[in-house]
């Protein structure tokens, strides 16, 4: 690797900066598809280090390119921008003022973190190689920001040779990372079953036939045979319900009734296998219940697959930032991200960086008492721009 450019040193002299942008975010979360007021901050903090934007026809989201003074490969740097319709419950000094989203996933460190890797590489760019695409991606929470910044051609302007990317993890403690060579995080698809029965007054339940709603509610509770026997590498997949919705009011038997889900699975012979029966519940649930029971599959993201030479650098890159026993090899994960989409096509690494707070409190992903240790920002940035300066210098002279 290449001599020492001070990106670290760079980044943590800009930490404060960089967590003022992550609790502002944090206090203005917006949903996936509406992060317009992110989207702005994001373009105002690239335009201020001279990055060229690129022309995507996004309504939110969007993407830069530094160019490095010298010869190298083209690495594309990604984070995601989207919150989750949460109600945050942490009573903190910058929590959401948006009533019923949170940021709920770390994707504020992710945004911030993002920018303070380009501030810092931005400042040594006549001494880097290559060139540096960033890519603040929309809608990472509903699978399909990725999938729209490609489809706007982001990777056919730039033709990138690498992809990195990471993700903050309330659970594991600052100051470590957590990554695998190959899958790392399950593919994950949703669902619904949607029941249709005859419905009616409540007053004459026994007489109606099929209830849609002990139909949906059988099928909540039969979901774990849907992954019974299938793990990877001693990780089980996982298939679970979110929504239940049915009914209008407390004295009407609704007539239709759903329930909504995900599946996350590892390889493509799991998933065959769970969509299969996921399907064989609707038959037999319709039989069953006296009602019709169809099976919906909605959006789906790939399972995220590192390549190997390129989590090499990453891990040697995280060693020389955070120290050799910080970097943690892990099990693979049944959470998805969306980032999959582009180590499909363009091959590189995602990795996690620990965010835990120091009290043990931060609580779980997705849920409303979720919450990061500011210190993980500077650290993400950290790691990620010293893993796409090796990565563009490597690949360079391979």
């Amino acid at each position: 690797m290449s001599t020492d450019l001070g990106l670290s040193s760079l980044i943590a002299a800009d930490e404060d900066y960089l967590v003022d942008i992550r609790r502002h975010l944090h206090a203005q979360p917006e949903l996936s598809h509406e992060e317009f007021k992110t989207t702005a901050l994001v373009i105002d903090e690239m335009k201020k280090i001279g990055a060229s934007q690129l022309p995507l026809d996004l309504e939110t989201g969007a993407a830069f390119v530094l160019q490095g003074g010298r010869p190298g490969k083209t690495v594309l740097l990604r984070a995601d921008l989207d919150a989750l319709p949460i109600t945050e419950t942490r009573d903190l000094s910058f929590r959401s003022a948006v009533e019923g989203i949170m940021h709920a996933c770390g994707h504020d460190a992710h945004t911030a973190g993002l920018i303070g890797s380009a501030r810092a590489l931005a400042k040594r760019l006549e001494d880097l190689p290559g060139k540096y695409v960033f890519a603040f991606q929309p809608a990472e929470e509903t699978l399909g920001g990725a999938l729209a910044m490609i489809d706007a051609g982001l990777l056919e302007q730039t033709r990138p040779d690498l992809s990195l990317g990471w993700h903050s993890a309330s659970i594991a403690p600052l100051g470590f990372i957590g990554l695998r060579n190959q899958v790392m995080m399950a593919e994950s698809q949703s669902f619904a079953f949607h029941a249709e029965g005859q419905g009616g007054h409540g007053a004459l339940a026994s007489s109606l036939g099929g209830n849609v709603l002990l139909a949906v509610a059988g099928l909540a509770r039969r979901l774990d045979d849907v992954i019974e026997n299938l793990s990877y590498e001693g990780t089980a997949c996982a298939c679970s319900a979110g929504i239940l919705q049915a009914g209008t009011a407390a004295n009407v038997i609704p007539a239709h009734a759903q329930l909504r889900g995900t599946l996350r699975t590892f390889t493509p012979e799991q998933y065959a296998t769970a969509c299969a029966r996921l399907r064989d519940l609707a038959a037999e649930c319709s039989a069953a219940e006296g009602v019709t029971v169809t099976l919906e599959l909605g959006g789906r993201a790939p399972a995220v697959i590192n390549d190997p030479r390129i989590t090499d650098i990453v891990r040697a890159s995280g060693r020389a930032v955070l120290g050799d026993d910080r970097v943690l090899e892990l099990p693979p994960v049944t959470p998805s991200e969306d980032m999959s989409e582009f180590l499909n096509r363009v091959p590189g690494c995602f990795f996690f960086v620990g965010g835990a707070l120091a009290d043990g409190s931060s609580g779980g992903h997705h849920q409303e008492g979720f919450a990061l240790d500011d210190a993980c920002v500077a650290l993400g940035a950290s790691v990620l721009g010293e893993a796409a300066r090796n990565c563009a210098e490597l690949e360079s002279t391979a």
